[in-house]
């Protein structure tokens, strides 16, 4: 379908004050030859009918709207059956530049001919669609997944809930009691997990599959075909999602042997406690006798080996909730809390002086430097670090560690994905479902799969049941919008997806390595890639990956960049106005440069900024393009890599590092400074330093002196 362009120049918020408009629509009508340009002082108000116009009568289906930042008004600038292309002068122009300057307007200029570029290369997507599955599959019967089951069934989903236990209810099933989560927030409370399993198991909208275990998942969002084994008998399921709420375990055994736990018959966990609460009697395991001293050893999860990995607020609370279960069954007797940190987050705080009312509870900060056994069977526990100073030394007929929760998923395989990547979810350092937790906290890093409970973190019941809950809902969603070709995250509603110009395909493979979505197979016996389209999340890496350039999208391209870059007016060498391209993670970057603006805070004029969807999706080639052309410097501004990474799509940044010594190869054979590229790391919250230190680049970039080929 040819394209009709309309250009639509907004002069309200400022920016009529700050830029020459008659000078832009110059450029649109005789420069980029424009057919349909028009201006308002809003665009965003009444005269938004006018673009309606434009497009359902006069063929309009490639619109360019002059005015503030993409990131606003996207329902008023909607228009179906027309790309759109925003061209922010308010936010990174008007509001950030001084008005009725030179450079100002030099800068508003280049802004629109990239826009106008970039709309003549847009296509608009068409989505990918095919026979879709919305039931959903939930993986685990605790609390975490019998709230995602109940939850989908009521949402009007059909439910498939795999439990590998005989029995629903999961680790839940085992307490006596759980921490108050009703007000005064003081006394213990029925842990309700019964009520849970006969409610799922009465549903007529979940299909309870108990003794059952996941041999294998593959597929996609919205098709995902799943192997499982009931009895000995395989069953072929087909889904639209999953939820994986697997649960926990306690930490193994071996790694509480410095304290005892398997040398000495007295020193046993909180699970072990836990049972012990069940039954009704806490007793020593060596000898059956009645307690009438004990010792809660609260670890705080540092990563010290005299400390007890895993530890979380979650069983700083069962040590004070077992040790009200000792002083309730031995009336007589003395508990004490030894802990490094007590965690006791929000209402909590007050089940914590619920506790320490009680005159046979007593608490001392302190680090336990030794564990032997005592006379008749006793435990010794050495101290050091009391506040009572020196050494300390407890007796106890009872040593109970507060062992943390160790997630099923660092000691499975997982789900047995049948994906490329491999079969496991990837997991975050100490074993829990990975994913940007700012950001998307159920989501995992394979699309269609969300995790609750405690696989995603440590958590007590009642969060585990809200988990539960979230995480049908993020299910749902994944599957109404793959059933309509969509993007569920992070562009949420994105209907472009990755094409291949396989005729110049090298088969490297390095897109399907460097994809953090496992969205990329590989072709058996012929290696050529193909997209599995609805676990992709258009983040672009795969195209930033590709080293002979033979992957776009429709509305994203190397191509399409270059463009861009093409249409800036870099001024002669002799005029000394530096020009530097900033190519801005569209995540955290550029709303970082909209903050700035907000806020009034000056940025230098030099930058031409060009939206990415992740810094991974840059390709050294651009930054060929961008020095070939003449200007001066590149600045990719991007999330923070590494364990604690900010970046929405996983590795696009930590990809960028590495990608960056193709950068300083095309810089050293232009003969051009290494300096002049760099990347920098900019969190939305940096908007306030963020002016400083791009100005601090542009001076690093006047010391080594404008492009030497510039003119050529």
């Amino acid at each position: 379908m040819d394209k009709k362009l309309g250009v639509y120049v907004c002069s309200g918020c400022g920016i009529g004050e700050c830029v020459d408009k008659d000078k832009l629509v110059q450029i649109a009508r005789e420069v980029q030859q424009v057919p349909v340009v028009k201006t308002s002082p809003a665009f965003c108000l009444e005269d938004v009918r006018v673009i309606r116009e434009d497009v359902a009568k006069d063929g309009v289906n490639a619109v360019v709207i002059a005015a503030c930042s993409p990131r606003v008004n996207t329902d008023v600038f909607a228009f179906p059956g027309a790309t759109i292309e925003r061209v922010n002068l308010r936010e990174q122009v008007a509001w950030s530049h001084p008005p009725g300057h030179e450079e100002t307007q030099s800068l508003a200029n280049d802004a629109l001919r990239m826009g106008i570029v970039r709309a003549q290369k847009l296509k608009l997507p068409t989505p990918y669609t095919a026979s879709r599955e919305r039931a959903v599959l939930v993986v685990g019967g605790g609390v975490a997944g019998l709230s995602a089951a109940l939850g989908a069934a009521k949402a009007g989903a059909r439910v498939i809930l795999v439990e590998k236990e005989p029995r629903l209810g999961g680790f839940a099933g085992k307490l006596a009691k759980q921490y108050p989560k009703h007000p005064p927030y003081r006394d213990l409370e029925e842990v309700g997990v019964d009520a849970l399993v006969r409610e799922a198991e009465a549903c007529a909208g979940i299909e309870v599959l108990t003794a059952t275990e996941v041999e294998g998942i593959g597929g996609e969002p919205g098709a995902f075909e799943v192997s499982v084994k009931r009895n000995g008998e395989a069953r072929a399921l087909r889904v639209g999602t999953v939820v994986w709420a697997t649960g926990w375990r306690s930490v193994d055994a071996s790694e509480l042997e410095r304290y005892g736990l398997g040398t000495l018959p007295n020193v046993i966990t909180n699970v072990a406690l836990e049972e012990m609460a069940r039954a009704g009697k806490i007793a020593r395991p060596s000898d059956g006798k009645a307690v009438t001293t004990v010792a809660i050893l609260q670890g705080d999860g540092a990563e010290d080996e005299t400390n007890i990995k895993y530890g979380a607020h979650v069983t700083h609370l069962v040590s004070l909730k077992q040790a009200t279960y000792v002083r309730s069954l031995v009336p007589d007797s003395t508990v004490y809390v030894v802990y490094r940190d007590m965690q006791t987050p929000g209402q909590y705080e007050y089940f914590y002086k619920r506790v320490q009312e009680d005159a046979g509870i007593l608490f001392t900060r302190a680090r336990v430097t030794g564990v032997s056994s005592g006379a008749a069977g006793s435990v010794l526990v050495d101290l050091a670090d009391s506040p009572l100073g020196g050494a300390v030394q407890l007796e106890v007929d009872l040593l109970v560690l507060a062992a943390g929760m160790r997630p099923v998923s660092s000691e499975s395989e997982g789900l047995n994905l049948q994906y490329l990547q491999g079969k496991g979810l990837p997991v975050s350092r100490y074993g829990f479902a990975d994913s940007n937790f700012l950001c998307f906290p159920y989501e995992t890093r394979r699309s269609g799969i969300y995790s609750a409970g405690c696989v995603r973190k440590p958590m007590d019941l009642a969060a585990a049941a809200v988990d539960g809950a979230a995480a049908a809902l993020k299910a749902i969603q994944s599957v109404e919008k793959s059933a309509a070709g969509a993007a569920v995250h992070p562009r949420v509603g994105d209907l472009s997806y990755p094409s291949f110009f396989l005729q110049k395909c090298t088969m490297c493979g390095r897109c399907s390595q460097e994809c953090p979505f496992g969205a990329i197979e590989l072709t058996p016996g012929k290696d050529t890639p193909f997209v599995v389209t609805n676990r992709c999340r258009r983040c672009g890496v795969c195209m930033g990956a590709c080293p002979v350039q033979i992957i776009s999208f429709d509305d994203y391209s190397v191509d399409m960049v270059a463009g861009m870059i093409k249409a800036v007016e870099v001024p002669e060498g002799d005029e000394e106005k530096p020009r530097i391209l900033v190519l801005a993670c569209e995540n955290d970057a550029y709303p970082a440069l909209d903050m700035a603006g907000i806020n009034r805070r000056e940025l230098p004029a030099s930058l031409r900024v060009v939206p990415v969807r992740c810094l991974g999706s840059v390709n050294a080639i651009m930054a060929a393009d961008a020095f070939s052309r003449g200007f001066d410097g590149v600045l990719l501004l991007g999330c923070k890599p590494g364990e604690d990474y900010q970046c929405h799509f996983i590795k696009g940044s930590e990809l960028l590092t590495t990608r960056m010594d193709n950068v300083r190869e095309t810089l050293s054979r232009l003969m051009l400074e290494p300096e002049r590229a760099q990347v920098m790391e900019v969190a939305i919250s940096d908007f306030d330093a963020l002016p400083a230190r791009l100005a601090e680049f542009v001076g690093v970039i006047k010391a080594v002196g404008l492009n030497p080929m510039k003119g050529f």
